[in-house]
């Protein structure tokens, strides 16, 4: 069974880590210099700072991105 990613489950050098491995996808294998590529978001240090501060859930700021970002229709 997969561990939480839950504020209350994590410290936050566990968050860092999971936000890296959740980004590990772009092929780069880190997030060093990053300019936020595909995302749009300018630096990806910033888009998740809140869950890395343990200020929002992880699923939280993903949806705040994705409420800014994209349109449907």
């Amino acid at each position: 069974m997969p561990k939480s990613v839950l504020i209350k489950d994590t410290t936050r050098e566990e968050r860092i880590q999971i936000v890296r491995r959740g980004l590990d996808w772009c092929g780069d294998g880190s997030c060093e210099q990053c300019s936020g590529c595909s995302m749009g978001v300018g630096s990806i240090d910033a888009m998740y700072a809140p869950y890395i501060d343990g200020k929002l859930e992880l699923a939280e700021v993903n949806m705040l991105h994705a409420a800014t970002r994209y349109t449907h229709g």
